[in-house]
């Protein structure tokens, strides 16, 4: 099956209202530059270039000062929405959903993380193709390489955990809008733990699919991140050239 299937309508959601306090910066790590542009321009444009994403919903906080600075904010195929600052990500998660479904034509929503600029064209599209044919949905996964420990609160080592079938979650995230957004209150109505839009489907009984990712789709969440992620974008421009 063709990952460039014309009836398979897919929306792009990035939740972008997180401060990223970690980064030790002085705005939110979607906001620091990479060459010319902006994390969060990268991260949008990367998924605009994708033949079926045609649209890109944004999800800021509703006192953001630097969005409408960028030159993206006049893009049309670039939807803002507003949130209260402070909130989870899966309440932006689920405030993106729901102008998707009021405003917007669309059975599956692709939630990726602002942070992730480096997500590669070849990953969605096999994140598409193998979720088109699934009835749950599925996210992008890179398996386990090194020995996992689990540890005491003080550092110690308590065990070391088998790493077969464990994996690092990955964005995107492609789940049908419906069944997501209805996961997603669920959840929230029952305080549950959600950190991620597959954790809401897991607490509502079902099993994503787990879908091979590459390993250089890093998320810039230290200062370290900022410079590799800039190492991979100038590799992949030098292949492109």
């Amino acid at each position: 099956m063709s990952a460039h299937r014309a009836d398979f309508s897919v929306i792009a959601l990035v939740p972008a209202a997180g401060i990223g306090s970690r980064m030790q910066a002085d705005r939110p790590k979607q906001y620091l530059t990479i060459g010319e542009k902006t994390v969060l321009e990268h991260t949008i444009y990367r998924l605009l270039e994708h033949p079926q994403v045609q649209q890109v919903v944004v999800v800021l906080a509703d006192d953001d000062p630097y969005f409408s600075a960028l030159p993206c904010a006049a893009d049309p195929r670039i939807q803002r929405v507003s949130i209260a600052r402070g909130k989870e990500r899966a309440d932006s998660v689920l405030k993106g959903l729901e102008f998707i479904q009021a405003h917007c034509h669309a059975h599956w929503a692709m939630v990726h993380d602002a942070a992730r600029p480096c997500v590669r064209l070849t990953d969605i599209d096999r994140l598409i193709e193998q979720v088109s044919c699934h009835d749950v949905g599925g996210i992008l996964a890179a398996p386990v390489r090194d020995t996992m420990k689990r540890s005491t609160p003080c550092a110690h080592i308590t065990q070391t955990v088998e790493r077969v079938a464990l994996w690092h979650a990955l964005t995107p995230q492609l789940f049908p809008v419906e069944s997501l957004t209805h996961a997603l209150r669920g959840a929230l109505a029952s305080s549950a733990v959600i950190t991620d839009e597959a954790s809401a489907l897991e607490w509502a009984g079902k099993q994503p699919l787990l879908v091979t990712g590459s390993a250089d789709n890093i998320k810039i969440t230290q200062p370290e991140d900022l410079a590799l992620a800039e190492f991979y974008l100038q590799r992949e421009n030098k292949d492109k050239s």
